[in-house]
């Protein structure tokens, strides 16, 4: 059974913030503090560039663990020409710490030139899996999600294929990206579904149900995009709310996640160290009722 153990930033430490969110564990065995950190925006600042400094992804990484981060998520795809994201967390995080978890997703794919391939069958899950395993330097993943695509049907064979690496020992714990509730109960007629990676932000909550869903049945919910994809939108009650902690509209969105359900697992993505700084001292950010009603009130007003 998963457990969320909400620790007060008081009775953390100043040099490992990200513990101040509480913990969360997926799928039985794997303890990871609430914040984490997104390598998406490594590479590049979108899918086409421009290119960020690898050796500054290198030093983020570092910063992010020494912060207390010890959830990564990341995947294959996210790379800009020869930088991507699995060789630089290798390259900064390689041996790895005993608690890091390293999460990735499979299912889309990109050619060389950056294009977009069509989803993933089983043989190119199974590819897919070994070139994580590859570039990530292990001989399991922690947790690997099936990413379904707007054109995706039903998983079927896709997710059963995960679930045998996972019987092979080359997958610890399975999850589903951007699934329906429809996709996500048929995955879990197949395997233990340990986490859903989903779209959800103060202004994007079609996914309210399966937030609900994961908190009651102890599923990770791991919101991708959670400013809306383009940095903190321009809000008056996120500036209201941010002004009265001394906080920045960003950090409160992030409280925010933490504070709508015990199971949601932040994973702001940055290529800054003083971004990823701010992120992630945004997991002592505590929301009072006044505030939580404000930002709630954003589903129906939009300001």
């Amino acid at each position: 059974m998963a457990t969320t153990e909400n620790t007060s930033s008081t009775h953390c430490s100043d040099t490992a913030p990200a513990t101040a969110a509480g913990s969360h564990l997926i799928g039985g065995d794997r303890l990871v503090h609430r914040m984490g950190f997104g390598a998406m925006r490594l590479p590049s600042a979108g899918w086409d560039g421009p290119a960020h400094d690898p050796e500054r992804g290198i030093a983020v990484l570092r910063r992010a663990v020494e912060l207390g981060v010890n959830h990564i998520d990341t995947a294959a795809f996210y790379f800009y020409e020869d930088i991507a994201a699995n060789d630089l967390i290798r390259k900064a995080l390689h041996p790895y710490p005993d608690d890091l978890v390293i999460a990735t997703k499979v299912g889309p794919g990109r050619f060389p030139d950056g294009s977009w391939m069509d989803p993933a069958d089983p043989t190119e899950l199974r590819a897919a899996v070994h070139r994580n395993l590859r570039e990530l330097g292990r001989d399991h993943l922690d947790l690997v999600y099936l990413r379904f695509l707007r054109t995706d049907g039903p998983g079927e064979d896709r997710f059963a294929t995960l679930a045998a690496l996972r019987d092979e020992g080359l997958i610890r714990h399975l999850g589903v990206s951007n699934a329906t509730p429809g996709q996500l109960a048929e995955a879990q007629e197949i395997a233990p579904v340990a986490a859903v990676q989903n779209r959800f932000s103060p202004l994007t909550r079609d996914h309210a149900e399966l937030v609900d869903l994961c908190a009651a049945r102890d599923i990770a919910y791991v919101p991708y995009f959670p400013f809306g994809g383009a940095g903190a939108p321009d809000l008056s009650a996120l500036r209201r709310v941010a002004d009265r902690h001394g906080a920045t509209p960003a950090q409160v969105t992030l409280a925010w996640l933490l504070a709508v359900s015990p199971s949601m697992l932040a994973i702001p993505g940055t290529s800054s160290p003083d971004h990823l700084t701010e992120n992630v001292a945004a997991a002592a950010l505590r929301l009072d009722a006044e505030d939580l009603a404000e930002l709630d009130a954003l589903r129906d007003t939009g300001v």
